[in-house]
Formats: C-alpha cells, structure tokens, sequence
C-alpha cells in the first residue's frame, strides 16, 4: 500500500511547474505549439481566471464539447484550478443527447467548437437555444435549457449571443492573481471536479462524479505501473472526453512530469507520424486503433524505435494484435488497463515487467491501494480464485456516484462500498484477472455457459481474420445461439461454412457460431467500445431471413 495524493488537479500541475519549469508539458506538432510546463501552467492559470471573470463558481458545472483541441487540456487543468465542474460530452452527439446531457448535468456553461465530421455543433446549439439569436452573451434564457447562460464558441468567428475564446482570455485581466489563489485553496480533494457519462451502450447515459482525489490517486498509480517518467513522450490519440484521454492520458502523464503530445482526431497514419516526428516513447489506444496502425499500408517506412511503453485498453485485447504490438511497434513494456467510467477509470493493469503471457492473457492485477474480489453474479458472496463471477472493487478510485441519480447509485455501490462492474471475470491466486465478458454478454446454449471473448479469441488466430465479434441471439430451441461477425483482413474472402469448419474439433461444438456475418466495421461509440446491442439489431433483422 502506498500514501495517498492529496492534491487538487490545479495542485498537481502547480507543482510540477516549479519542479520542472522549463520541461515540455504540452505538444502539438502539427500546430507548431510547444508548451513548457512552466508556460502551460500559466496558460491554465489565465483560462482559470476568465472563467472566474464570468462569473462561474466553485462545483458549477461547465460542459466540454470538443476533439483534442488544446484548449480541451487547458481547460481540464484551468476548471481544477478554479473549482468549476467539467463535465465532458461525447464528440458523436447529436442535438437529442446533448440537450439530455445538458439538461441532466444542470450545466450553466458548454463550452463548443464549430464543427467535427460534417456534424455542425453551432447549428445544434441554435436549434436547441433559438434565444442565442437575440441575446447579449451570457444573458441566455433558453425555454429548454433554462440553467444554460453561457455559450463559448473555440473560434475568432463571430455568433449572435455567443462569445468568442478570446473574450473568455481578456475578460481574466478582471480576476486577480490572488483571488485565482484564494479559489484554489477552498478547494478540497475530495470535491468532485470532472463529470463523464458513460457511453451509453444500455440505457440513458449517466453522469459519473468523479473527485480530484480519485483521478489524481488513479492516474498517478497508472504512470507508475507504466514506469513513466519525465523523460517521456506521450502520444495521446484516445479521445479525452473519455477517461482514457484525460486521466491514463493527459494526467497520467502530468503526474510523471512526461510531455503530452495529443493527436487532435484519430487517423492512423497522423498517429504514426507523430510518433516518428515527436519520438514518442508511448503510445494509448483502444485495440481497433492498433489495429487500423499495424495494417496500414505506409507501416513499415515509419520509424517506431522510440517507442517502449503505452496503454491498450477500452475492449477486449486480441492476443495477436497484443503480440504485434509488442513486436512490431516496439512497445515491449506496453500494458493493459481494465476498468470503467465508474472507477476513474483504472481498477487493474499489468505491469511492465510481467512475462508476456500474463501480459497478453490478463488484465493485470489490482492498483495500489485498489480491492478486487470476485462474486457469484446477483450476490455479494465471494468465490474461489479461478472461478467466473462479477468482479467488484472498492478504494479511492470508485466515483462519488452518479449525478441525480441515489437509485442507480444504489445499484452499483453495494452499502460495503464495494463498486459492482458487471463484468465476469476469473482471478488467479496472483491476483491477475482475466475478463470473460459482461454478465448480459454472456450467452446460455440449452444450459450451456458460453462467454464470447473465448470464441472471439479463437476466431482471431484464423490469418485471414482481422476481426470478430461474438453475440448470443435468440433461439427457439436451445433459448440463445451463438452468432459471429467478422472483419477480414483486406484482399482475403472466407466463407461462413469456411469459418464453421474452421471452427470444427478445436472448439465445443456448443461454441461453434451457428450464424457467421461479415462487415467491414462494428457500431462503436466516440471511445472505441463496440456497441454490442447494435451488433444485436442488425443481426435480428438478418437471422429473420436466414
């Protein structure tokens, strides 16, 4: 066990600045922009006092909506400075979800760019608050929205009863060095500072509260595990409104002192690039993004050397994808992370010095300062090592709970404290975890117990499979049967009797998918999770013509 961090976020950077003033903190190459550490807490520091100077207080919340701009890291550390509640919204949202999320965060303030793949974020502020048309900037009373007042628009482009970032940056020469100080030490650790809502794979998203405390503790332990230090160089492509991008990522690396070199939208061959150009050490990504790096067809003419470490995590890890990782992309003490929104977001994690089979079989083991036990699924009872149940946690990293919500809250925190993921997974005497799948994931064959990552591991050792997904679909005669999509690797053909041959004498006949479809992607969410009951919904309609 080790001492817990006590620091706000501000603090956390405060502190790194006088530690390492002239170390890079922050690096976008393809802007030309170059931050010390000294520099970017300063930046930090003026957006901190600007938000003061409109007026926003201590725990109100202010909603992000935006790709990896550099504004985003400003601000993560700029509302942890002055106490204000970020609270992070999917870059895929349409005007639906985000008046829901608006209006369920009870956000005063959203923060916006212009526009991001076609999806123009400025329309779909005017056609949820048509008052912006007629109001002065920070006077907006919306019919819908009636706690939304502010909207600040990342561009010079002028908008009716909008205002521009520039006017945020000149309005802090109104807030004084001392009066920015006196904010920050009437914030506490233990103050919720960040919102998220999770990706909504089941249900209506909901708003995780998540403490200075918990993400500080989270993401220092994350480094650590990482052996990150300040001589290296994060390449961060993960979005940051997920936790991957603005805790394993951007904070993680503050908490080292690393430098943060983010890829603004994730394309794969600016991710190689960047890596050549900056000589990054590490790399994040969710396994699709590994993926769609190691197939593309410059690979080979970019100089990865630099790479040693980095995070895969956000779905399940193919074991070849893991092992090529490792191989080709140099990243030999690369690791994985296992957790949730919930739990800020890292409950396990292998370390780098695990041998490869732990590394490329498990999830790793427990965080300092983390608890982990597995349960008979519906009960608090604990079971044996090497038995699948519901794996729990309880410490630092469990959320506050979730905003408006003490029902859902009940739900997921049991009156022990102890948070309960959902997930199904198998612990060794070691204390290293292997995650069989979801508890709704898991499909029931005439009594039968199937987990799908099983047979998705499997079908990923077939050469020409990139991809594949297992989902249980309903069967009149055995209840559920197993069905599979697939991603073949570009220029190869397979057919489902193929695959089912394939299949044939080396897993359970039960096993054996008795549906094989083929795509050319997965239904995701912004973060990178495969949406699973969307992959149900088309399957619905085509086994009806089967």
């Amino acid at each position: 066990m080790t001492n817990l961090i006590r620091k706000t976020i501000g603090q956390l950077l405060q502190d790194k600045a006088l530690e390492m003033p002239n170390h890079e903190a922050l690096v976008y190459p393809d802007r030309g922009l170059r931050y010390t550490y000294k520099e970017f807490n300063e930046v930090c520091d003026k957006i901190a006092k600007g938000l003061m100077a409109l007026g926003i207080q201590k725990e109100e919340n202010v909603a992000l909506w935006a790709t990896n701009v550099p504004e985003w890291v400003s601000l993560q550390f700029a509302t942890g400075k002055m106490g204000a509640v970020l609270v992070t919204v999917n870059t895929n949202y349409r005007s639906t979800e985000l008046e829901y999320l608006l209006r369920q965060s009870d956000a005063t303030t959203l923060i916006l760019i212009e526009e991001y793949r076609g999806n123009s974020y400025i329309d779909t502020i005017y056609e949820l608050c048509p008052e912006l048309e007629s109001c002065e900037p920070g006077k907006l009373e919306s019919k819908k929205l009636p706690l939304l007042k502010n909207i600040i628009v990342l561009s010079e482009k002028q908008y009716k009863g909008v205002f521009n970032w520039s006017d945020i940056l000149e309005m802090a020469d109104h807030v004084t060095d001392e009066e920015l100080k006196l904010r920050s030490l009437a914030l506490a650790p233990d103050d919720v500072i960040n919102m998220q809502y999770t990706s909504g794979t089941t249900g209506f998203p909901k708003g995780v509260m998540l403490t200075h405390s918990n993400l500080a503790n989270n993401a220092y332990n994350i480094a650590k595990c990482m052996k990150l230090t300040q001589e290296d160089r994060l390449c961060i492509p993960v979005p940051f409104f997920h936790c991957f991008g603005c805790v394993i990522g951007t904070l993680a690396a503050v908490s080292a002192g690393a430098t943060m070199v983010p890829v603004q939208e994730f394309d794969p061959e600016v991710v190689l690039q960047t890596v050549e150009q900056e000589k990054c050490t590490a790399l994040h990504g969710v396994p699709t993004m590994f993926i769609a790096e190691l197939n593309h067809p410059d690979f080979e003419k970019y100089d990865l050397s630099s790479l040693r470490t980095g995070v895969m995590a956000g779905s399940n890890c193919p074991i070849e994808v893991m092992k090529n990782v490792m191989n080709k992309m140099n990243m030999s003490e690369i690791t994985i992370c296992y957790g949730q929104t919930e739990s800020s977001p890292v409950i396990t994690q292998t370390r780098t010095d695990d041998p490869i089979e732990l590394r490329v079989e498990t999830v790793g083991r427990a965080l300092p300062n983390v608890e982990v036990k597995i349960v008979e699924p519906g009960t608090s009872r604990e079971l044996p090592y090497n038995q699948v149940g519901e794996l729990c946690t309880q410490g630092y990293h469990v959320m506050k709970g979730y905003y408006k919500n003490p029902n859902a809250t009940r739900e997921a925190i049991d009156k022990d404290g102890w948070l309960h993921t959902g997930d199904l997974a198998v612990m060794d005497q070691n204390g290293y975890c292997r995650i069989t799948g979801r508890l709704k994931d898991m499909i029931i064959r005439g009594g039968e117990n199937i987990y799908p990552r099983e047979i998705e591991e499997f079908l990923y050792t077939h050469p020409k499979i990139v991809d594949a997904q297992v989902i249980g679909v309903p069967d009149e005669r055995w209840g559920e049967e197993v069905l599979a999509w697939i991603i073949l690797k570009e220029g190869c053909t397979l057919t489902a009797e193929e695959i089912k041959e394939f299949c044939k004498e080396k897993i359970s006949r039960h096993k054996i998918p008795k549906y094989v479809f083929f795509t050319d992607s997965y239904p995701m969410t912004a973060s990178g999770k495969i949406q699973k009951f969307k992959l149900l919904e088309q399957s619905l309609n085509l086994i009806a013509n089967y």
